[in-house]
């Protein structure tokens, strides 16, 4: 049965099954004055229309995975619910116009700000939320740390940061790619490799370069949500750009992990540790780390690094590893019977913490984590210290054999 139409500004349902993406994504909605509903993936979504009846606009990734892709989705909810105005977007795909909807727009990663909040404001109006004022549109969306205390950060004043120089489609991406085929037809040429050999060659070839700008584009959309997020409410250019390298040098170790296993499935062991040996300083031992053996997908290395690059750098600040005695337990075990993975971060020996007075970046990261992998988070600010509860499906881990 539908929910009653709410009143206030248009609601906009935005569906991108990264995690950072699908809060960049939140970000521009918000900004644009309109309130947004996440879902996950397709079945989240139509869970969600099913629900309620007060949904304006589906803003969709297109390469998804589920039961269906962004594009059958924007199709399904075109016939089923007509009035609701469709935004497709991707870093792979450029549908044509046939392939589309009627009336439905696309766009590719990474998305311009500025243009992506006129076209929003063009197709369902005005907005009223009015988080940001016009003329600070090129301070992009980002935020700061997750706090256990509860004073409220200022936004930054330097509102001239810009992350043009991020789009992926630019001169340095494009002749970068062309180079690599250059370099690639050379040393087939070398190689002596028959014309029958060498036209597979150069199918593969295509394949590869095709799937490396697709995850350059990917990477340059995600750094892009990560520089946004971190400026959102930095008190400083200081504090954002410290914000900005830890991330992206999390994001980093996540990508060598993942190169060592060949983005393949990774170690959870190793993810764990090579999130957190950063923090241990002098390799002290102050991180009890311990659980089964379990291979875990590329999708959720990186959420996973993310998130605990999120949590250390927290703790280091604000929590057990901001005295010397703290210490912090991560533990995780496989309900077999339900197979469910359970993980805790739990932290000990530190100062008294408390909730945040507001939902920062980083609490809003560590949160999705738990949406990202279709489970559940649990946040808990107890008296011994802070604890994070992780409780998922193994499915969303582990790669199908």
């Amino acid at each position: 049965m539908d929910l009653p139409d709410s009143p206030g500004p248009p609601k906009v349902l935005v569906v991108e099954d990264e995690m950072l993406l699908r809060m960049r994504a939140v970000d521009i909605v918000e900004d644009a004055g309109f309130i947004p509903i996440e879902a996950a993936n397709a079945d989240e979504a139509l869970a969600i229309l099913e629900s309620r009846s007060d949904v304006d606009l589906l803003f969709t990734d297109i390469q998804m995975p589920g039961s269906m892709d962004g594009l059958k989705l924007a199709y399904a909810v075109h016939e089923r619910w007509p009035s609701i105005k469709i935004i497709l977007v991707s870093g792979k795909l450029t549908p044509t116009d046939g392939e589309k909807p009627a009336d439905s727009r696309f766009f590719g990663k990474p998305l311009e700000v500025k243009r992506m909040i006129a076209e929003l404001r063009e197709m369902i109006g005005e907005g009223a939320l009015k988080l940001i004022p016009p003329d600070i549109s090129l301070l992009v969306p980002a935020a700061g740390l997750i706090e256990h205390h509860s004073h409220r950060a200022p936004r930054a004043s330097n509102g001239n940061a810009s992350n043009e120089f991020l789009t992926a489609e630019n001169d340095s991406l494009r002749l970068l790619l062309e180079q690599a085929s250059i370099d690639a037809e050379v040393l087939l040429a070398q190689a002596g490799i028959e014309a029958k050999e060498r036209e597979a060659a150069d199918k593969l070839k295509k394949l590869i370069l095709e799937e490396l700008h697709h995850r350059i584009k990917n990477t340059l959309a995600t750094v892009s949500a990560i520089a946004s997020q971190s400026l959102r409410t930095a008190t400083s250019i200081e504090h954002g750009q410290q914000a900005i390298e830890g991330r992206l040098i999390a994001l980093g170790r996540a990508h060598d992990l993942l190169l060592q296993a060949r983005w393949a499935n990774a170690d959870l062991a190793g993810t764990i540790r090579g999130a957190t040996e950063p923090y241990d300083s002098g390799g002290r031992g102050r991180f009890s780390i311990s659980g089964p053996d379990i291979k875990i997908t590329s999708g959720a290395v990186i959420a996973l690094a993310m998130t605990l690059n999120e949590l250390c750098t927290n703790t280091t600040k604000f929590g057990a590893l901001s005295v010397p005695g703290g210490s912090i337990d991560i533990a995780w075990v496989v309900d077999e019977a339900e197979q469910r993975l359970q993980m805790t971060w739990s932290e000990k020996g530190g100062p008294a913490v408390s909730a945040p007075s507001r939902q920062s970046f980083g609490t809003r990261l560590i949160g999705s984590l738990g949406q990202q992998l279709k489970g559940q988070v649990k946040l808990a600010y107890a008296p011994t210290g802070f604890v994070y509860a992780l409780d998922v499906p193994m499915t969303s881990l582990v790669a199908p054999a």
